[in-house]
């Protein structure tokens, strides 16, 4: 069992409240990520989570106990942290049989989950090395490995990718995917970065400024962002946001279309532009070009082969069933 509750959980450093009082609810199983930008509050509701940080007011309950006021080792979860934090004087199997250690089980016990937790991690060849002989991403498994073992009821990963290169982050995000579905444990994963989040998450919780802007499927966040923050933030490259007499036409203070929405037409487009800066991906190329009384650039996603150039004129028409429309205060409109 994994289910984690939280209801009316805040959190105040002096007079500085970092978490208003929010409610959220994970489910048993499910991949949750918390996304938002540095400072949005992400990490320490992790900690909140875990007990490495005290409540300061509200109630957090797992698995229908109430464990605000419980100690980390009695929470039963498992915390895999950004910097990996192993010894770099032991062997990797010393690393995972660790905590088991420290509980007190038997050697037998300890040998057979060490064993059950490198051959799921493929470290099997790698038990007798210390971290110091190891590549970034598999001490991060090394790391992974000492929380398996525990057997939580979840696990909770700090933005565990972060110190990684862009080939290892992608290939510990698939492995970090696989062991979620084999293993079928709760997972509570922090990151600054969306397309993480888009690509791993069951569910998504958007924070800014230690608020819950959004909770939803990746698909749910992209499709129907509930304002013009998640809007902005869920997507890669963002959302283009226009304001002005553009979005007054749609009875909006501001619409959003996403690159992909964006047409390009031989002539007689509905925006009429020049193209800046090109983006070259090889099946994609992403232009951002200057529309005459656009606040910013639009960037659209156009394929591979577009014949188009620096400084070239370019039409646009915007697909009208994609066009999301957002009020004032930022509010999505219906």
């Amino acid at each position: 069992m994994g289910r984690i509750t939280l209801d009316k959980v805040r959190k105040a450093f002096g007079d500085v409240e970092v978490i208003p009082p929010l409610d959220l609810r994970i489910e048993d199983g499910e991949f949750v990520v918390f996304v938002g930008p540095s400072g949005c509050g992400k990490s320490t509701l992790l900690r909140l989570i875990a007990g490495l940080e005290d409540v300061s007011g509200g109630e957090i309950r797992i698995d229908g106990t109430d464990a605000t006021n419980l100690s980390p080792a009695k929470r039963r979860l498992a915390m895999v942290f950004q910097s990996y934090a192993l010894y770099p004087h032991m062997s990797v199997r010393k690393n995972i049989a660790f905590p088991l250690k420290m509980a007190g089980l038997d050697k037998a016990e300890i040998d057979k989950r060490v064993e059950g937790a490198a051959k799921v991690l493929n470290l099997d060849s790698y038990l007798d090395r210390r971290p110091g002989q190891l590549s970034g991403g598999q001490r991060q498994r090394v790391a992974i490995g000492r929380a398996i073992v525990r057997e939580p009821s979840a696990f909770l990963f700090d933005e565990p990718l972060s110190n990684l290169d862009a080939a290892l982050r992608v290939g510990m995000r698939l492995e970090i995917s696989e062991l979620h579905k084999r293993l079928a444990t709760t997972m509570i994963y922090v990151t600054h970065d969306q397309v993480e989040a888009m690509t791993m998450a069951d569910k998504i919780v958007v924070l800014q400024a230690g608020h819950i802007e959004q909770v939803g499927s990746p698909l749910e966040l992209y499709r129907t962002p509930r304002n013009k923050f998640v809007a902005g933030f869920i997507g890669s490259p963002r959302m283009n946001l226009i304001e002005g007499p553009e979005a007054a036409k749609h009875d909006a203070h501001t619409i959003g279309i996403r690159p992909e929405h964006l047409m390009v037409t031989p002539e007689g487009g509905t925006w009429t532009g020049k193209i800046g800066v090109s983006e070259h991906l090889g099946s994609d190329t992403f232009f951002h070009v200057t529309v005459p009384g656009f606040a910013e650039p639009l960037t659209v996603r156009a394929g591979g082969e577009v014949d188009l150039h620096y400084d070239d004129e370019i039409h646009l028409t915007p697909d009208p069933a994609q066009i999301h429309r957002f009020d004032a205060e930022g509010l999505r409109l219906a």
